[in-house]
C-alpha cells in the first residue's frame, strides 16, 4: 500500500461524501493509517453479535462504528460549515493545516 500524507486528525469534523450515510456530518474518533480508513460518530453503524463473556455475561447484539475509507470524507470548515480540502503551510516555522476554501488556519 502506498504512503499517503492524511490531512484528517482525530477530533475533527467531517462530512461523509460517497456511501450509504453520504450527506451526514460527524467527529472523526479513530484514524487507521494502515488501511487508510476512519471509524467516524454515527456513521456506518453496523450490528453487531457478541457472545458472553466475564464483562458482557449476557452477550447480545450491539450497534457499532464501522471504519470507512478516508476518500469517502471531506473536512468541514469551522468558519463556512463547508466540506473543504486541506492545506499545510508554514508559519512561524511551524507547519500549520489550513481550509483550503476558506484560507482560515485549523486549529
Amino acid at each position: 500500500m502506498s504512503k499517503v500524507k492524511i490531512k484528517i486528525r482525530k477530533g475533527d469534523t467531517v462530512k461523509v461524501i460517497a456511501g450509504n450515510d453520504k450527506g451526514k456530518t460527524g467527529i472523526v474518533q479513530e484514524i487507521i493509517t494502515a488501511t487508510n480508513r476512519v471509524i467516524v460518530e454515527g456513521i456506518n453503524v453496523v450490528t453487531k453479535h457478541v457472545k458472553p463473556s466475564a464483562t458482557n455475561p449476557n452477550g447480545g447484539i450491539e450497534k457499532v462504528e464501522a471504519p470507512i475509507n478516508i476518500s469517502n470524507v471531506a473536512f468541514v470548515d469551522p468558519t463556512s460549515g463547508e466540506a473543504s480540502r486541506v492545506g499545510r503551510k508554514v508559519v512561524d516555522g511551524k507547519i500549520v493545516r489550513y481550509a483550503k476554501k476558506s484560507g482560515e488556519e485549523i486549529k
